[in-house]
């Protein structure tokens, strides 16, 4: 098999460094996991460049739910995106649609103008077009390097078929990465059936909270979300992958 690139998505520092240390090729730095990834902390993006080595690609999303942004919400995400070009970052992940379910062209080009000579990924807004053929096509315009897709599906196992069409309509005029639902048990046949040389996964794991002193009956969070439970990244699983693509 050739060589498969690995993006890891990283929700806090730790978790970016698991990826690294067991052969992730990229990591997409976000916040907010239960919202689906949202632009995280300047803090977060300045300690994540110095200490790795590996791509870093940033989420850009100001919000969680849909992909249409307010004026004042795309002047956020430039304003995101011009702090993580200044911090070193590879590479910035975003998202912009229209009302009627078309790709942003305008502001889409406008992020990738500002981040160059970073490079951009179109992520999973992708999936809620109305179009995913003409969606293609207008993101190639715009100069964005690559569509992270599941083939409008809710996981890439069922999206595969998609994945496969739009790859070939594509013909090396962007890159193709898969993601949404991948595991060690399934990713071979993600990229048999879809033809994408990239994948990305979240590889999810949880670390008990080191703390002692717990309060039972208060919530930071929604009541279903356990207080201490730790969201980090499954090492273990990354190294399960790369093992396999190595065949």
């Amino acid at each position: 098999m050739k060589k498969i690139v690995i993006e890891i998505g990283a929700y806090n520092i730790e978790s970016a460094l698991i990826a690294q240390r067991y052969g992730a090729d990229r990591v997409e730095l976000c916040s907010g996991f239960a919202e689906g990834g949202l632009t995280p902390g300047p803090g977060m993006i300045k300690l994540a460049r110095k200490l790795l080595s590996i791509e870093l690609y940033i989420m850009i999303r100001p919000r969680e739910g849909d992909f249409l942004y307010t004026d004042h919400e795309f002047e956020t995400m430039i304003e995101d995106v011009i702090f993580a070009k200044n911090a070193g970052a590879d590479g910035i992940v975003t998202g912009l649609l229209l009302a009627d379910g078309n790709v942003d062209e305008k502001r889409t080009r406008m992020l990738v103008e500002i981040a160059h000579p970073m490079r951009v990924t179109f992520h999973r807004a992708y999936d809620m077009t109305n179009n995913p053929y003409k969606a293609l096509e207008t993101i190639i315009s715009t100069g964005t390097t690559r569509i992270l897709t599941s083939g409008q599906k809710p996981d890439a196992i069922q999206g595969a078929g998609l994945i496969a069409k739009i790859n070939e309509q594509a013909a090396g005029r962007i890159k193709i990465m898969a993601g949404c639902g991948i595991k060690d048990y399934n990713v071979s046949e993600i990229i048999k059936n879809s033809g994408v040389k990239e994948v990305h996964l979240s590889a999810k794991g949880y670390t008990n909270s080191k703390m002692t002193f717990r309060q039972p009956d208060l919530f930071m969070g929604t009541p279903e979300s356990d207080e201490y439970m730790n969201l980090l990244t499954d090492g273990e699983m990354i190294a399960r992958i790369v093992e396999i693509l190595k065949n």
